[in-house]
């Protein structure tokens, strides 16, 4: 586990946020800008003391301010990858891997071949730092800090300075690092799209404090995040299986709940675990099973709850067999189908409308990210 609680005060601004997750994973610490998470992160690197503060990782205590104890950042054994990346420029991308090497402190669990190899890096061993792209130096920046052993990786925003498509060259990366390695990782974003592709579990933050926590699927129905990523976003995460390819659609079947997805997921083999993201405004609702639609995908489940959403719609929460799903539909439309809790209903998507990614080693960390919503 990882616990973590801390209270510091900088004017009338207030951090007090405390959390607990399970390790290995990635963690995200998500809100906008200034709620606070780029402080906390640095809290548990040791780099800044809380007024008050208590963080203990997989039994080890760091920081316990009840009992005076504070192990300075540089016996902590945490790594550190910044929004930039802070390379040695007057060495090569060798010469800061094997500095970081040197300086490790604690067992050799990740060794430079292996680094190298993860992050696809031995094609840039000899360039200098000003030679490597935006994303190349955060290649880099994570090889270094892999090599300092760390039992906890801290990511603050590693892709903020990044355009979209060196963003999306490193996303597969950062996806592999999370798939073959257990080390544990707290990743700091404002973007809600790479807390999709990345997280296993989630920190909402807003104004200093945190909001709610959990694992990622969870928290996709949770209220708080949809206040911060907006209604457009507001949908389910839920965990699948492919099955296989269907032949005739060229689609790839998917395992959810007691149903099943076809979607746009070329090349994944059967096994591969998944997880997809159904949208809210994707979701239509049938009391009837359907026939003779357009539509490829039709999830039977049970009416669990209705929720306001706005003055004019609502959001269905419908279990579909172990895991929920949302759809929102209007008022209107709640009031004609006479929908209530236990009730029988289908939620209907087109294969377009879902995004999907892998989460288990055997997709190709080449092509790790499918993105079923073209």
């Amino acid at each position: 586990m990882l616990t973590v609680a801390a209270t510091l005060s900088r004017g009338a601004w207030v951090l007090n946020a405390a959390f607990e997750l399970p390790t290995p994973g990635v963690m995200a610490l998500f809100g906008r800008s200034g709620c606070g998470k780029t402080t906390l992160v640095n809290i548990i690197a040791g780099l800044l003391n809380p007024d008050v503060g208590r963080l203990e990782l997989d039994g080890v205590e760091l920081l316990d301010s009840g009992r005076g104890l504070r192990v300075p950042a540089e016996r902590r054994r945490i790594g550190y990858v910044f929004q930039d990346a802070r390379l040695f420029p007057h060495l090569s991308v060798a010469g800061n891997l094997r500095y970081a090497r040197k300086r490790a402190d604690g067992p050799a669990y990740v060794d430079l071949d292996a680094a190298v190899q993860l992050l696809d890096l031995s094609g840039l061993m000899d360039r200098r730092t000003h030679q490597l792209s935006g994303g190349e130096r955060q290649r880099v920046a994570i090889a270094r800090a892999l090599l300092s052993q760390p039992r906890l990786l801290l990511l603050d925003e590693p892709m903020a300075a990044l355009d979209h498509a060196r963003r999306e060259e490193l996303l597969p990366y950062l996806e592999a690092l999370r798939d073959r390695l257990a080390i544990p990782m707290v990743y700091v974003t404002h973007r809600f799209d790479e807390v999709l592709r990345l997280a296993t579990h989630l920190v909402l933050m807003e104004a200093g404090r945190v909001l709610a926590q959990g694992e990622i699927g969870h928290m996709s129905l949770d209220p708080h995040l949809r206040t911060l990523v907006g209604r457009d976003e507001v949908g389910a995460i839920i965990r699948g299986t492919v099955l296989g390819a269907d032949s005739s659609s060229r689609l790839t079947r998917v395992r959810v709940g007691h149903g099943e997805l076809n979607l746009q997921a070329p090349g994944l083999a059967a096994g591969t675990a998944l997880r997809v993201q159904l949208l809210a405004r994707d979701i239509i609702v049938s009391t009837q099973a359907p026939q003779y639609l357009s539509v490829r995908n039709s999830l039977a489940g049970t009416v669990k709850c209705i929720d306001d959403d706005d003055a004019d719609s609502d959001l269905v929460t419908i279990d579909v067999g172990g895991t929920d799903i949302l759809a929102r539909i209007t008022k209107a439309a709640t009031r004609e189908l006479a929908l209530r809790p236990g009730m029988r209903a289908w939620a209907l998507v087109k294969s377009v409308s879902l995004r999907a990614y892998p989460t288990s080693a055997r997709a190709s960390p080449t092509s790790a990210a499918v993105n079923a919503a073209t």
